[in-house]
């Protein structure tokens, strides 16, 4: 049992745990590598394979502070960073290098016209945190956004249910830095002991919260991450079971 008496507070991640994008960069992009004869990528496993690593990368990995330092400009993503990134994802996904070079022009103007997500927070999200919030948590919600999104969870419906909504850039600190996750506790008033995290990116979010001692939850219904050492849950209602 997680959510014992000695737990007062309940911390969310929103990208991937709370609210999805459909279709996915990554769905865009393989099916795009499919029309173009790569159709050895199109399994589970190339899919998860890819998603670890995107999750890696965005983790605050050494490979993106590095990429920032090269084709960052002003604290901005450039267009040479994207392309960059792509490169990379062709290289992971098993896309041969003198390929992914000829390829990559071809690709990247058909990513910018497909990948338009729409943003989705699924039906049983709402009645959960309500019912966390009725339990008498405080619930938080800590992103590694860089921009203020306190209108668009408002517009979600999500912002009646947190005490607090923190984002990455506000703080100037990126999961899985210790800095965010002190942040939100001081915000919460509560310690590092009666607090536990719940987020889909086990580089950022379950690693960060195990920096500072914060027990973590993995939200993971597609099993990228089958043998971390936490509590997994293949949806956010599970917590109810908890």
């Amino acid at each position: 049992m997680l959510l014992d008496n000695s737990t007062t507070t309940i911390l969310f991640d929103l990208d991937g745990t709370l609210l999805f994008h459909t279709p996915s960069s990554l769905d865009v992009f393989l099916q795009i590598l499919a029309e173009k004869g790569f159709e050895h990528t199109q399994t589970i496993e190339t899919w998860r394979q890819l998603r670890r690593w995107i999750h890696y990368y965005w983790g605050t990995s050494p490979e993106l502070a590095g990429d920032i330092r090269i084709f960052g400009k002003s604290g901005e993503l450039t267009e040479a960073f994207w392309a960059n990134y792509l490169r990379k994802k062709l290289l992971m996904a098993g896309v041969p290098e003198a390929e992914a070079d000829e390829l990559l022009p071809q690709i990247t103007p058909l990513m910018d016209a497909r990948y338009q997500p729409q943003g989705r927070v699924p039906g049983e999200v709402p009645p959960t945190l309500d019912t966390l919030t009725k339990e008498g948590f405080t619930l938080g919600l800590v992103s590694n956004r860089s921009d203020p999104f306190q209108e668009e969870i408002e517009e979600l419906g999500l912002a009646e249910f947190f005490d607090f909504a923190i984002t990455a850039g506000e703080v100037g600190s990126w999961k899985p830095d210790k800095q965010i996750f002190h942040h939100a506790l001081g915000l919460a008033g509560s310690s590092a002991k009666e607090t536990i995290y719940v987020g889909d990116n086990y580089y950022a979010d379950i690693l960060g919260a195990q920096g500072v001692g914060i027990r973590p939850i993995l939200v993971d219904p597609k099993g990228v991450f089958p043998d971390v050492e936490c509590m997994m849950i293949d949806s956010v209602e599970r917590l109810l079971d908890a």
